[in-house]
């Protein structure tokens, strides 16, 4: 962000410029800020959909569980194994996520 501010005073600073000059210059300012943004918001949006599909996996089977007669009970603790085990599937995503947002945000720069 201090990069794209900076690069945007810069364009500020240029008496000579016309304000669609300065305009178009800001934009280009902006422009890696707003792809680096959109890297990171698309990883975590993937994540978070897949998280979500399996939290639905996880209470569809409750349902079908309790549907064929299964106790609350034992139904209870199968879903939370269930989600326990969502969660520590993702979990274990993170590092692999991590890298490819650190490789994606690296190729940016070059």
């Amino acid at each position: 962000q201090g990069t794209m501010f900076r690069c945007s005073a810069r364009c500020c600073e240029d008496a000579a410029a016309s304000m669609q000059e300065v305009q178009r210059c800001i934009e280009r300012c902006h422009a890696p800020l707003a792809q680096a943004q959109a890297i990171v918001t698309a990883e975590l949006e993937h994540f978070q959909d897949r998280l979500s599909r399996c939290t639905l996996h996880c209470s569809d089977k409750a349902r079908d569980a309790l549907e064929a007669g299964g106790t609350e009970a034992r139904v209870r603790g199968q879903l939370d194994a269930c989600l326990a085990a969502c969660g520590d599937d993702h979990l274990r995503l993170v590092p692999a996520m991590a890298k490819k947002m650190r490789d994606s945000l690296a190729a940016l720069q070059q």
